[in-house]
């Protein structure tokens, strides 16, 4: 995590995103610039958050352990998400892990401040409140998914909101930051019955093996298999 020193972008940011729409007070002078960089933890499940997180660009994943040790994926992030919002309400440790998929940045303001201010501001509890519903809702729907869809729409909805695309997007190769076997627990699978969907999606043209990694061959096939699956809601 790196913190950028400078009020002009971080008064900008505030007033390009409306900010001062989720406070009674203006907060933009405790407001700090974070930067998480790709594969940084942004919090992690059960360690206290230092700061009240407004996470305003990149892409990031959110997923919890469970009681037997495996891993579950709830939600892909994208801006405008706040972070720590069950947390400053119930005064606890993070609920779940998110990590950067790509460069992250996020307004933020130090935890005790936030609880100190921010539980008496009216404005900021309405819109908690609509966050934690826009929550709730995505995660109601993402476990949904993780039961009821097959592994090779979940898995594809997996690349591509894993991947940030770049301008040649025919020929992407697949660099997950964990092993195969962490994304078999994420997605609630076996990792005999990953293999074998990666296959599938060889045998469709989706992707294709090359050196040992997976190179995607067609990112529409990639989009239309993927759908709408663990699509976060907006919040702004």
């Amino acid at each position: 995590m790196k913190k950028i020193e400078d009020s002009f972008i971080i008064e900008n940011c505030y007033n390009e995103l409306n900010m001062q729409r989720i406070f009674v007070n203006d907060m933009k002078n405790e407001m700090r610039l974070l930067k998480f960089d790709k594969h940084e933890y942004l919090s992690r499940e059960d360690e206290d958050l230092e700061y009240l997180l407004f996470f305003i660009q990149g892409k990031a994943k959110v997923f919890k352990t469970l009681p037997n040790g495996r891993n579950l994926l709830l939600a892909f992030y994208k801006p405008f998400r706040v972070i720590g919002d069950i947390e400053i309400v119930k005064k606890q440790s993070a609920t779940g892990t998110i990590q950067a998929l790509s460069a992250c940045y996020c307004l933020a303001i130090p935890m005790e401040k936030a609880r100190l201010e921010l539980i008496k501001d009216r404005k900021f509890l309405k819109f908690t409140c609509e966050s934690l519903a826009e929550k709730l809702a995505a995660v109601s729907m993402n476990s949904s998914i993780n039961l009821l869809y097959p592994l090779e729409n979940r898995l594809a909805s997996y690349i591509n909101e894993s991947l940030a695309y770049g301008e040649n997007e025919e020929s992407l190769y697949i660099d997950f930051d964990e092993n195969l076997i962490n994304i078999a627990e994420l997605l609630g699978s076996s990792y005999r019955h990953l293999l074998r969907t990666f296959n599938t999606l060889c045998k469709k043209g989706v992707l294709e093996r090359e050196d040992g990694k997976y190179k995607i061959i067609n990112t529409t096939l990639l989009k239309d298999l993927a759908g709408d699956l663990y699509q976060d809601a907006k919040f702004i």
